[in-house]
């Protein structure tokens, strides 16, 4: 079990952080970010989220706020998993956990 959280924390954190870069990256390239091998490679990282992200909003979430929505719930995955990873460890002993 402490290996699955671990897991999902780990996705949490990978995706968290490419969202954050991608729009760190987007403001600095502006509108030539499209041509941007970095930007290209970090919208592949986060494209699955980003699809999970629409496919839980309503329509009525515009496009350009799905990134937002994506970053805010694997936020909230985020801290559940590392709240489940700390419980985890509190069971097992604190020497099992490493």
């Amino acid at each position: 079990m402490l290996m699955l959280v671990s897991a999902i924390k780990l996705l949490a954190e990978i995706a968290l952080l490419s969202l954050a870069g991608r729009w760190l990256l987007g403001l600095l390239a502006g509108p030539r970010r499209d041509g941007n091998p970095f930007y290209q490679l970090l919208d592949v990282l986060t494209r699955p989220f980003l699809q999970a992200a629409r496919l839980l909003t309503p329509r009525l979430v515009v496009d350009a706020h799905v990134p937002l929505v994506a970053f805010l719930l694997l936020a909230f995955v985020w801290l559940v998993a590392t709240l489940l990873k700390i419980d985890l460890c509190l069971q097992i002993g604190v020497q099992a956990c490493r």
